[in-house]
């Protein structure tokens, strides 16, 4: 790790030698100097230079992997994590926030299908059963890494959606110029364990962390617009919520 500053301990400050370890290189990650993607040594080869025992050196390790800064993948090694993606909890779309940061969103799609409503889906979107409703399966990259998968459910007389516009450009974009005038949503946000297909899509392990998000969205004469039932690499995604005082 040629590039990483040199790290001092300190055996005599009542600060754990893991996290005078830790505190320093996540400075370090945060200024900069170890950019997104770098390498790092080994333990034993970070313990034996600092003099440290191994499950201290794995202790500070851990410590930064569990804060999102450091991944830890078998036969690839630690490196670096890219930076996380923090969303503020507002009525736009993960396109809008990603372009808006300057970040360059790409989209596949996964699958685009029209098919009669279910029972859980006619409710969401308070139509009978049976009514027509496009289905849209993604996956969101930034960077060219995986962020999310999205799942999201319209009827199907509401706007032409065509994969390829999907592809190059966010939902509520296409829905904004067809003349959709979204006012409002309601959301929940939760988590789970990434399933073998998911954790393939994401470029994660199987049962690694993901947040989930679902969205009912209204327009304004308060009929729904769309539902989607998301999911977002907990390593790399975050919510932030703005919270005041009476």
């Amino acid at each position: 790790m040629p590039d990483r500053p040199q790290v001092l301990v300190d055996r005599a400050s009542p600060v754990p030698l893991y996290f005078q370890v830790a505190r320093q290189l996540e400075q370090a990650i945060e200024s900069g100097v170890l950019p997104p993607g770098s390498r790092l040594d080994n333990e034993i080869a970070l313990a034996e230079e600092l003099g440290l025992s191994r499950p201290t050196m794995r202790q500070a390790i851990q410590y930064l992997v569990d804060k999102g800064l450091l991944v830890r993948k078998r036969g690839v090694g630690t490196h670096v994590a890219r930076a996380r993606v923090r969303r503020p909890v507002g009525l736009t779309s993960l396109f809008d926030d990603l372009a808006s940061s300057g970040q360059r969103p790409t989209t596949t799609v996964l699958s685009h299908t029209v098919e009669p409503a279910s029972g859980a889906v006619a409710a969401a979107l308070e139509v009978p059963e049976g009514t027509s409703v496009v289905t849209l399966e993604r996956l969101r990259r930034t960077g060219g890494e995986p962020l999310a998968i999205m799942r999201n459910h319209l009827r199907a007389d509401l706007v032409p959606l065509q994969p390829e516009l999907l592809e190059q450009r966010g939902l509520y974009e296409v829905l904004r110029e067809a003349g959709v005038a979204l006012a409002s949503a309601t959301q929940s946000i939760g988590a789970r364990r990434a399933t073998a297909a998911e954790a393939a899509l994401l470029d994660e392990t199987r049962g690694a962390p993901l947040l989930t998000m679902r969205r009912t969205t209204f327009d304004d004469r308060g009929l729904v617009v769309e539902f989607g039932d998301h999911l977002y690499r907990a390593s790399r995604y975050s919510f932030e919520v703005a919270l005041t005082g009476r």
